[in-house]
């Protein structure tokens, strides 16, 4: 599985410092959304591996970040470019829309 966690400790060296295009999927365990979530963005780091790179963190976990990054509804996905924040998406969304965004940004 090409999906992996990222700590606030990692983030810079994994995200970041990253080249391409990082989908981050800010997520808790008691967050019954983002577990739904969870499987479709496993699908989606399988069907796009080697295209993109998909981690997921930990809010719990990673304060730090999530308040960098002001993460007040989870889930969230973001997308970063070469490192940048290029785009977020709040809330469960259908695959298809995860789909659509990233393909905004492999153009």
């Amino acid at each position: 599985m090409s999906d992996l966690a990222v700590t606030d400790n990692d983030f810079k060296k994994e995200i970041l410092e990253s080249k391409g295009l990082v989908l981050v999927d800010f997520w808790a365990a008691w967050c019954t959304p983002c577990v739904v979530l969870s499987p479709l963005i496993d699908e989606i780091a399988q069907e796009l591996e080697g295209k993109i790179k998909v981690y997921k963190l930990n809010v719990d976990q990673n304060p730090n970040t999530s308040m960098q990054y002001q993460v007040m509804s989870i889930p969230t996905i973001m997308f970063f470019k070469d490192g940048k924040l290029v785009d977020q998406m709040i809330g469960l969304q259908p695959k298809q829309n995860y789909i659509e965004t990233i393909n905004k940004y492999l153009g």
